[in-house]
């Protein structure tokens, strides 16, 4: 996706405001439209501003943060995140299902070996694979939530594919990942050369979640020892200085724009990323 003008940027931020609200934002305006894309050509009709909607947007967004705190604050999620002390997928993520089926199901004939050999390893590496999706999912809320806070951001209130943010008055998507193993150069050459590994990410991303969309990149590191890099994700003060400093100083120019190839098709996006190496 090439640079947005700014009124294709104020459709697409409408677009992720829930309808309700979206029409309580036209009731305002005197517009009474029934459709949700009669309002926004409306709303746009009635040049109203970026920063209305963002204000607006950051509003609501605050009400997300706090339902979502009243479930568990930031402080007790930090707490149970820290006691998980191993981090093992046990099995390769995305295929339990063809594991149980061949190691399991269609291997043992007797009810009794089957049982038995599930209560022996297929438990344990099912719990591993659970942690580990739970200590991904709950560590990301807490950096996303702090990403879509920040004052130069402008998240989104419902879901929008391939939109979790706007930066600099444009759509990125959030990608917060590790260094691959695959990847063929080091972390000192990554940050030297960052489109590198952008282009990298992009075309080695699996065929069932493919997408062309703008990425903004979150890679954590740790130089002493990189298999252990999962461990940052929960030093959320450190992550935080980070993720400010790269805010208040980046912007979204042409020079952000990459192009890549995915089955033979070649793509353009937009596309930023940040190192938080320890």
């Amino acid at each position: 996706m090439p640079l947005l003008i700014e009124k294709e940027v104020l459709h697409l931020k409408l677009q992720t405001i829930p309808s309700t609200l979206l029409r309580e934002i036209a009731s305002s305006k005197n517009i009474n439209q029934s459709s949700t894309p009669e309002v926004i050509k409306a709303l746009i009709g009635s040049q109203i501003s970026h920063i209305e909607i963002d204000e607006i947007i950051k509003a609501n967004y605050q009400n997300i943060i706090k339902k979502r705190q009243a479930l568990i604050s930031d402080s007790q999620l930090l707490s149970e995140l820290n006691l998980v002390s191993e981090f093992n997928w046990g099995v390769v993520q995305g295929q339990l299902d063809t594991k149980i089926q061949t190691n399991y199901v269609r291997k043992y004939a007797q009810y009794s070996k089957l049982i038995e050999n599930v209560k022996s390893t297929l438990h344990n590496e099912v719990t591993s694979y659970v942690v580990c999706t739970w200590y991904n999912h709950w560590s990301t809320v807490l950096i996303e939530d702090f990403i879509s806070q920040h004052r130069k951001v402008v998240p989104t209130l419902k879901n929008v594919k391939g939109v979790d943010i706007f930066f600099h008055c444009q759509p990125f998507d959030l990608k917060i990942t590790y260094l691959p193993s695959r990847f063929p150069k080091n972390i000192s050459q990554a940050i030297k050369a960052p489109k590198d590994l952008i282009i990298w990410l992009y075309e080695n991303q699996g065929a069932q979640r493919f997408g062309s969309e703008n990425r903004f990149f979150v890679v954590l590191y740790d130089e002493k020892n990189p298999s252990e890099s999962w461990k940052i994700k929960r030093d959320i003060s450190f992550i935080r200085s980070k993720i400010d400093n790269f805010f208040e100083k980046e912007t979204v120019t042409i020079d952000d724009e990459i192009s890549f190839e995915f089955n033979k098709e070649t793509y353009s996006a937009l596309s930023k990323i940040l190192f938080i190496v320890k």
